[in-house]
């Protein structure tokens, strides 16, 4: 397997007069992005239920038991690439269809027995151990999602539409998180501050399964990818998909590539601007957590349309440079950003670096797609996309921990990223290749012209 290289052609891409999305587009998009609602669904409700969770699964003080239900929560998040691996792999050799009802099924319940599972003081010490299996397979199968989805969309996608459809995926983690916290609001009010800390937290997860249930009944209403029934006709699908995938270094240097100079520059931006903006507010600004959270939900929700903005972009000018030119505008904001200390002043920072990497990452689905063949590429997308996002994610929060601990300076810590962002930026600019108006449809990815 060989992944051909070249120029795309890009003289009629997205010149063409625009028509609206059909019925069966908008429900392939629609099918596709309900695993990343599931996965934001999941991730928010976890990450804001941790202490509750901690009280009743794990033995300890307060302190032990709640790093004991972030470890829990780590181990989803460390096993993400090789679910993309083994699911990816499932997904190239027998079909995207039926490798996306595997992994919303395991997804899916994995979010609902938490809500049934009883805790360490009814069934003691397997309780814990039954937790952490659920969120490993949660993870697993969250892994598998992604690169399914994206090339799900991409091989439906139109000729010069293909940037502006994948990027509609990005945009439901706004919804994940939203619905995520009005499940959580609602029940709070409806049974109270005792009760819910008592059994009512176990709602949001057991509420999951109506979100379950219309997944997997759009999902198998859906017919399997044209690219993936056209290799399957010709008998061009991989039977080893991982050897011919991650043996040869003409793919492996486009995994290397892709991992360092893109995913991992975006995703640093993205868990600074989120995740450490909010970290920094409660522990350092001593902002209080519902505003720090209002600030966060504000900056996501105005900065989500940019997903599309730049998704269609991309469409017009090419994935490069549509991404290089969100990535670089991220680049000044990130030191200034730092040495605000005014809650609103760090919610703007929030929402302007939301915004950049907004651009970025409505483009990335597209452009990791249009880089492999279609017989690879529902493992390596979706595993170059989970690796960059767990090493980022660990060295923008380490960085910028270490520099304010250290040197009891935040900015400094925000510098060091800018300048790892920089670094990253001059890989891809240097190495990365145009992929507008690659032909996918075939097993090996090639210009159309």
């Amino acid at each position: 397997m060989a992944i051909t290289s070249g120029t795309a052609d890009s003289r009629n891409v997205g010149s063409k007069k625009a028509t609206p999305m059909t019925k069966e587009e908008k429900k392939v998009i629609f099918a596709s992005s309900l695993g990343t609602v599931f996965e934001w669904y999941d991730f928010y409700l976890y990450g804001s239920l941790a202490a509750i969770i901690a009280k009743q699964f794990f033995i300890g003080d307060p302190t032990t038991t709640f790093i004991f239900a972030l470890l829990a929560f780590a181990a989803g998040f460390i096993v993400r690439p090789f679910g993309a691996i083994v699911f990816g792999r499932l997904g190239d050799m027998i079909g995207r269809k039926y490798t996306f009802l595997v992994t919303i099924l395991i997804m899916g319940l994995s979010t609902f027995i938490v809500g049934l599972l009883p805790g360490h003081a009814s069934i003691g010490i397997a309780a814990p151990i039954i937790l952490v299996s659920l969120r490993i397979l949660q993870g697993l199968a969250l892994g598998g999602e992604y690169g399914g989805a994206a090339t799900y969309v991409a091989e439906h996608a139109p000729e010069g539409k293909r940037g502006l459809f994948t990027s509609w995926i990005q945009t439901t983690a706004t919804m994940g998180l939203f619905m995520s916290l009005l499940v959580i609001l609602g029940t709070r009010l409806a049974v109270g501050e005792d009760e819910f800390a008592a059994w009512g937290w176990r709602i949001p997860f057991l509420v999951s399964v109506l979100l379950l249930g219309i997944s997997v009944w759009i999902r198998m209403s859906m017919q399997e990818s044209p690219a993936f029934a056209k290799m399957k006709a010709e008998g061009k699908t991989s039977k080893a998909p991982l050897s011919e995938a991650f043996g040869q270094w003409k793919n492996m240097k486009v995994v290397i590539l892709a991992l360092i100079g893109l995913t991992m520059g975006q995703a640093v931006v993205w868990y600074t601007g989120q995740f450490y903006a909010l970290f920094f507010m409660q522990q350092t600004l001593k902002i209080e957590l519902a505003t720090a959270n209002i600030l966060i939900a504000i900056a996501l929700l105005l900065a989500t349309p940019f997903f599309i903005f730049f998704g269609a972009l991309s469409d017009r000018i090419g994935r490069k440079k549509a991404i290089m030119l969100a990535s670089l505008l991220a680049l000044p904001v990130l030191p200034l950003w730092a040495f605000s200390s005014g809650p609103w002043a760090i919610g703007l920072g929030a929402f302007l670096m939301q915004f950049m990497v907004q651009g970025a990452w409505g483009v990335v689905p597209t452009y990791l797609t249009e880089l492999v063949p279609a017989n690879a590429r529902a493992v390596l997308p979706g595993f170059v996309y989970q690796l960059g996002n767990l090493i980022a994610s660990v060295n923008a929060t380490l960085q910028s921990r270490i520099a304010e601990a250290h040197y009891g300076n935040y900015g400094l810590g925000m510098a060091i990223v800018a300048g790892t962002v920089a670094v990253l930026i001059c890989l891809f600019v240097a190495f990365g290749r145009e992929t507008r108006g690659i032909e996918i449809s075939g097993a090996v990815s090639k210009p159309t012209h």
